[in-house]
């Protein structure tokens, strides 16, 4: 039960959270709804195409259906109004990733006023594509199942669906798997939403999330929220917040972060390299720990951030404590004397989004190499 001062430090914090515009509205959240809303018909309309250039009989057209399962930020519910949308699109056995998703539904797509931007990521670990609808950036892959009509809230935890589905399909799950089972798993999800929303507001303030970059992304935080939340539960969000910091301060790197849930007693190898600096590892199925491009730099830029977050958070619950100094942003201009400014540019845009990719997916390897410049560190 919590205290009347643990309470009141909850109030503070969360006000100021909303102060800060740190919170959706709720006209955004009902234009995210409208939207998922929209390309779930638009994936009706997609498979019902696909069904009638397959030539399926009458009734398997009518039936055929395709829907839609959404993961990361805003399948965790913890989402800001710059968010992006990671979804799935989920088909059924008769669509295929190469002609049906990468062409039917691309042109579908392309040509209607809401869509900018779209290109085909095809090359990726998880092949999907990128575009903007009423603003939202989407990431959509694609995966599909064993039967003709894909229900609309499919449950990707069932055997009968899942049983002998494509690699990639397997692949494509993988986000959503993660989702679903750490809303499982931790104690109150109302209190690790909370926990999950300040610890991503500290991270972007404090200049510690961006994955492309070698430091935190979202899943790496969800988990490490989850854990914490896992480990004590009942707790209040300050008393949460306070043990998050105390908790990754003083971490013994690179021993794992590993979410107790009783599915899987035994651990992964630890992948090579600087990945292995501060491993986490996926309560999901089958084992593996996050994906990660940090460097020994960005490790040690964490690891600090965690300390200064765990000095900050001594005094929590004293009256009239200013939550500003944690979610201070940081000092880029007085702490770097020097900065690198890439620049893309393509003869058109349909080449540019695929160019953007390429080079994003070279980044750990120019991370690396400046940081064994003797000049500069990142």
């Amino acid at each position: 039960m919590a205290s009347q001062i643990e309470l009141e430090s909850c109030d503070s914090l969360l006000k100021f959270i909303r102060g800060e515009g740190l919170l959706v509205s709720a006209e955004e959240e009902l234009k995210r709804r409208n939207l998922i809303h929209k390309l779930k018909e638009i994936l009706m309309t997609w498979i019902n195409r696909v069904a009638y250039q397959r030539r399926l009989p009458h009734n398997q057209i009518k039936d055929a259906s395709a829907t839609l399962l959404v993961y990361g930020s805003y399948g965790l519910d913890v989402y800001t109004a710059d968010s992006n949308i990671d979804a799935v699109c989920v088909g059924p056995c008769f669509a295929s990733l190469a002609e049906d998703f990468f062409i039917v539904l691309y042109n579908m797509l392309a040509g209607r006023p809401e869509v900018s931007g779209i290109h085909c990521v095809k090359e990726a670990k998880v092949p999907f594509l990128q575009f903007t609808f009423d603003g939202i950036l989407i990431d959509m892959a694609f995966a599909k199942l064993p039967v003709t009509a894909v229900p609309e809230n499919v449950d990707i935890s069932n055997p009968s669906f899942i049983k002998d589905i494509d690699e990639t399909s397997w692949t494509s799950f993988s986000g959503v798997r993660v989702k679903n089972r750490i809303l499982q798993i931790v104690p109150d999800v109302k209190i690790f939403q909370e926990l999950l929303q300040c610890v991503k507001a500290w991270a972007k303030r404090r200049g510690v999330y961006s994955d492309l970059f070698g430091l935190f992304g979202g899943i790496h935080l969800a988990v490490l929220a989850a854990f914490v939340c896992i480990k004590n539960p009942g707790g209040s969000l300050v008393n949460l917040i306070s043990i998050f910091f105390k908790t990754y301060a003083f971490w013994p790197w690179p021993e794992p972060v590993v979410v107790e849930d009783g599915a899987m007693p035994s651990l992964p190898p630890l992948p090579p390299g600087t990945r292995a600096l501060m491993p986490i590892r996926l309560p999901s199925i089958p084992d593996e720990y996050c994906h990660s491009n940090m460097t020994t730099s960005t490790f040690n830029k964490i690891r600090s951030e965690f300390r200064r977050g765990y000095r900050q958070t001594q005094d929590i619950f004293k009256p009239q404590f200013d939550w500003g100094h944690i979610f201070e942003p940081f000092p880029y201009s007085k702490s770097y004397l020097r900065f690198i400014k890439i620049c893309l540019s393509t003869y058109n845009k349909v080449e540019l989004g695929t160019w953007v990719h390429w080079v994003k997916s070279r980044f750990h390897s120019l991370l690396v190499k400046v940081r064994m410049s003797s000049f500069m560190q990142i």
